[in-house]
Parts: structure tokens; sequence; C-alpha cells
């Protein structure tokens, strides 16, 4: 497959539903090298990946979907503001009602919901699981650099004929994810990210979120 870097970019979306065809080590690799020319300030490069599949994948992922249910949330770190003003509250409350619609979820059914949820934990099928971390003692910079190589990998996947979906669900139980994996805790998890071949026929994966224009974010000076 070959895409232009505008069509890379303007085509990516968060899949939701994935193929169980497996994704060759080399195919990772060939990503994340290419993902790792991200700028990062004074050269530090700070982010850090696990890779997970196989059989260490469905370990982790029956510890998250036990820990889900039982309640036992432990938060990584705050994604949102507790009191989330507008317009960002309409626009998070828009995206989830569209994609509960493509789930046939009623918005009131809360057990439905949950259940959607926990899918999460199950990387939406995916066969390959991405996990993003960084030295906690980095400053709010190397969130930045963290941030431009994990858009990387999601551009850089599409090349691959493969899709997303980045994850920030699995921080709400980020203490699974170091116990599982071994993440030292003085290292911070930023991120999981699903990997892998976009099921075409699932409705959710239909779902395109909508984007303010050019003008409502930016101001010319000149």
């Amino acid at each position: 497959m070959t895409l232009s870097v505008i069509e890379a970019v303007t085509g990516r979306r968060s899949v939701r539903r994935f193929l169980p065809t497996p994704v060759g080590e080399d195919v990772v690799r060939a990503i994340l090298a290419a993902a790792s020319r991200a700028p990062s300030g004074t050269n530090i490069q700070p982010w850090l990946v696990h890779v997970v599949t196989g059989a260490a994948q469905a370990r982790l992922s029956a510890a998250a979907r036990a820990a889900a249910d039982a309640g036992q949330g432990s938060l990584e770190y705050p994604y949102l503001p507790e009191k989330m003003p507008e317009p960002y509250l309409s626009r998070r409350r828009k995206v989830g009602f569209d994609l509960y619609a493509l789930y046939g979820i009623d918005r009131q059914d809360m057990p439905a919901r949950h259940q959607a949820m926990l899918r999460n934990y199950d990387f939406f099928g995916a066969p390959v699981g991405l996990f993003f971390t960084m030295d906690r003692a980095m400053a709010l910079g190397a969130w930045l650099d963290c941030g431009m190589f994990m858009q990387n990998v999601m551009t850089v996947a599409r090349g691959h004929g493969l899709e997303t979906c980045p994850q920030q669900a699995w921080c709400d139980i980020g203490a699974v994810v170091h116990d599982q994996l071994g993440i030292p805790d003085d290292h911070i998890l930023l991120s999981g990210m699903a990997l892998g071949h976009i099921d075409p026929s699932a409705p959710e994966n239909g779902l395109v979120s909508e984007r303010v224009g050019v003008d409502d974010f930016t101001t010319w000076h000149g």
C-alpha cells in the first residue's frame, strides 16, 4: 500500500474492531524504527515501548478485565480535568454518543456501555498491543516528545496497511500493566495502543469523528 503523507494523516481513525490476522515482528520493528525519527528536545528520545502479543497479551487482557470489573482502578495520571469546560465537554459527549449508536447501545444502558468499555482491554481484537512509557523523572517537554512519537507510529502503521487505536483507558488500571509487564514504578505509563488490520465489516469502524475548522482554532498574526 502506498499512501501520501496527507492521506496517511487525514485517513487515520481510531479503529475499534480488528481482524485476528497476525502482524509480524519485522513489521512492528519497521514501524517503530521509522517512528523514532520523531523530534525530541535536544534529542533526548524519552519514549519507551512494550510490545505484547500472544500468551502475554491474553494474560494481560484477562487481568485487566478482572480489575476493571471489580472496580479496582489505579489511575496512572489525570488525563482530563475534574470539571470539563465547554466546548470540550460537548465534543466528548458527541463522539461517545455517536459510537454508542454504531454499537447499537442506548446511551442510558450503563451495563452495555461498561461492556463496550471493557473491549479496550481486549485491544478490540488486535493481535498487537503497544504500551508507551517514559522515565517519571522527565519533565513536561518529554510528554510532547512522546506524543509526537506516538503520532508517527499511527501514521507509519497506515503505510504498512495497518490501523491503530490509541488507548488511554489502560492508564485507568495502570497498576495491572506495571505488574503484568514488569514496568518499574519509576516509569510512567503514558498510553496503550492497539495495532492490526481493520475489520471493514464492523459498524463502529465507520465512525469518523468531527473536526472543527481551521479558523475555529487559529489566530492569524501578520
